[in-house]
């Protein structure tokens, strides 16, 4: 059966939550995907299909400081950075992309760690 592996099915929750979610200049998306070893979190306008800016935990800034990428501390910690770079842009405001994946965990822990850096979503 095609569409029925674990990440076959993520990306069509994605596929459903992008039809919805869309990043502007003013508010861009920030779009959240984790993998078993790292999570990435990146801001993204989508009227000019641009990415603003990227942050994961293989950036130079957080891998010096953590031990792993795979935990919930590291995805904070993304968090707060992202919400650090998006305010020397002028960006307070985004729209939370999930990714397709449960708003739990992690995805949770990047999306608390966001606020905590001052971003409003």
């Amino acid at each position: 059966m095609e569409g029925t592996s674990r990440s076959d099915r993520r990306e069509r929750r994605h596929e459903r939550v992008r039809r919805r979610v869309t990043g502007t200049a003013e508010r861009p998306r920030l779009c959240v995907f984790r993998s078993s070893k790292h999570i990435y979190g990146q801001l993204v306008d989508d009227v000019r299909g641009q990415t603003l800016l990227t942050v994961s935990t293989l950036s130079k800034e957080l891998s010096e400081q953590l031990k792993t990428g795979a935990n919930k501390a590291a995805a904070r910690a993304v968090g707060k950075l992202i919400a650090q770079k998006a305010k020397e842009k002028n960006v307070t405001k985004v729209v939370f992309d999930r990714g397709g994946y449960l708003y739990h965990g992690r995805v949770k822990e990047l999306a608390d760690g966001a606020r905590e850096g001052g971003l409003k979503f």
